[in-house]
């Protein structure tokens, strides 16, 4: 009786250990999920009794028919996936394929991104299965199951981009491993960049550049959107070793040191390709994933032309915005959506507006209940009240809002709470937020019509994360913002335009 007792305390407290390291490695809720469904409902896409449907990536055919590429090596075809209420319509059209993790259609053929090659994929004699598989390009090796491959749609000339995961984190132990590699429609491969850990969703920006997203690990003390810069160095450099291979490039001369700072090591290695944007670890996204730009025209809501992004772990869905500084690109991030029911590794926008998002939990720990799921985001009709866009200014920052704010209240410095830091850049694995700074807002300027404030700021530090916290601001009937906080990191502080003038 008393061993079964002891037995049953040392089991409750090794499941309680568990339940709260699990916790407390996947970080706090934001705590919205409720008023964020009153602007974006969750609409499941039931999927067959049975069939596990891993989504890794997503494509609208030309006929409104929604198709899946999965972690498993399949190609699925859904009827009714974008109807107001689901019933989808299943075919497999393709099996035996590895890790689907990118996929575009066009003039009757797939192109997707597996781990080991680009394939081009036919339905030859029209019986709606795939039976013609031509590869594009293998130029890249493969020896272990954490060597992923994703692939971007077809870029406007043809290509797709393919972003190389090292060889478990820290190596890379075969050809082009840590790369970007460009495969052009007749089966070219162009390497673009070296220095690449995880990625794990790549793309154009809204403005049409080729980015990634990076999660953190070595070398990464966040996780971060990184324009794909011909020619750049992304930060990781175990991919050096295959400069050979690479006849259109030149091997940086330098090599960055561990532990410092990336502003430190730009100085020093001029190929050497800052972080777009910085996710702060927990606080916005533990391993951020596939993304996509909102070109719906307004049928999602007030955020036409920003960037969406999916996260594996936390199970929540963000926001980016993005902007050239000095020839530098920076930008913020801005949390959206959270509640979803597994790990998400791509999204999708429909032809109706609405934005599909799938994945599995197979692998990393996930907090969402599902092994696996698809589910849709479809706007209400309603505008919430948010943050929409942070821009950098050469004394400090303009903030945009969906809906005017209280000029009373926004117009007080004092309403506005910032702090910065960065990150450690290191061979070691993540890093806390260091170099912390507390800027001081001195003035608030409001627009006419209340949607934007230009905040002058003292202490503005090239090269951290801004974060800031916006809890005080109001509409003028008093209504709260959905989400108080935004995240902009500053590469680059903007030129005054008599600066600018005595530059050239």
């Amino acid at each position: 009786m008393r061993l079964t007792t002891t037995l049953t305390v040392v089991l409750a407290l090794i499941l309680s250990a568990a339940a709260s390291a699990h916790a407390q490695t996947l970080g706090e809720y934001w705590d919205t999920a409720e008023e964020e469904s009153k602007y974006y409902k969750i609409v499941e896409i039931p999927m067959p009794e049975g069939t596990a449907i891993e989504a890794g990536s997503f494509e609208v055919l030309p006929d409104d028919r929604l198709a899946i590429g999965t972690r498993r090596g399949d190609i699925f075809l859904v009827e009714g996936a974008f109807e107001e209420y689901p019933q989808p319509k299943y075919k497999r059209y393709a099996s035996g394929l590895d890790e689907v993790m990118g996929m575009s259609f066009k003039d009757g053929a797939f192109y997707i991104t597996q781990q080991t090659e680009v394939t081009k994929i036919t339905d030859e004699n029209g019986d709606g299965l795939a039976d013609r598989f031509r590869t594009l390009s293998d130029t890249w090796g493969f020896r272990n199951y954490h060597e992923f491959a994703f692939g971007s749609k077809l870029d406007p000339e043809g290509n797709i981009w393919v972003g190389l995961c090292l060889s478990k984190s820290y190596q890379s132990d075969e050809p082009f491993r840590g790369w970007c590699v460009k495969v052009t429609p007749d089966g070219k491969t162009i390497p673009i960049c070296s220095g690449i850990r995880s990625p794990c969703g790549i793309g154009p920006n809204e403005h049409g550049v080729m980015f990634y997203a990076e999660s953190q690990g070595p070398w990464n003390g966040s996780c971060s959107l990184k324009v794909l810069e011909p020619g750049g160095f992304m930060g990781h450099p175990a991919s050096f070793r295959w400069y050979d291979l690479a006849e259109n490039l030149e091997k940086p001369k330098v090599e960055p040191n561990t532990p410092s700072r990336l502003m430190t090591e730009r100085r020093r290695v001029k190929e050497l390709v800052p972080y777009a944007v910085v996710f702060p670890y927990i606080k916005m996204g533990r391993s951020i994933s596939g993304f996509m730009v909102d070109r719906t025209g307004g049928k999602f809501g007030p955020f036409e032309d920003q960037i969406f992004i999916g996260d594996f772990s936390l199970s929540v869905v963000m926001r980016a915005t993005t902007e050239k500084i000095n020839g530098v690109w920076q930008g913020a991030c801005y949390p959206f959506r959270e509640g979803l029911a597994t790990g998400l590794l791509a999204c999708q926008f429909t032809p109706q507006g609405d934005l599909i998002v799938g994945g599995t939990n197979r692998g990393w720990p996930v907090r969402g209940p599902r092994e696996f799921a698809i589910q849709r985001l479809d706007w209400t009709g309603i505008v919430p009240f948010e943050i929409k866009q942070l821009n950098a200014l050469p004394e400090g920052f303009r903030v945009t809002f969906t809906k005017p704010v209280d000029p009373d209240i926004a117009s007080q410095p004092e309403s506005y709470r910032l702090t910065t830091y960065t990150h450690l850049y290191r061979q070691g694995y993540g890093s806390p937020e260091v170099d912390h700074t507390t800027p001081t807002v001195t003035h608030a300027m409001v627009s006419e019509d209340g949607l934007t404030v230009q905040l002058k700021v003292d202490g503005l530090v090239q090269g951290h994360v801004h974060d800031f916290d916006f809890q005080a601001i109001r509409e003028p009937n008093g209504g709260k913002l959905v989400h108080t906080r935004a995240y902009y990191t500053l590469n680059e502080i903007p030129k005054r335009p008599s600066d600018a003038t005595a530059s050239k």
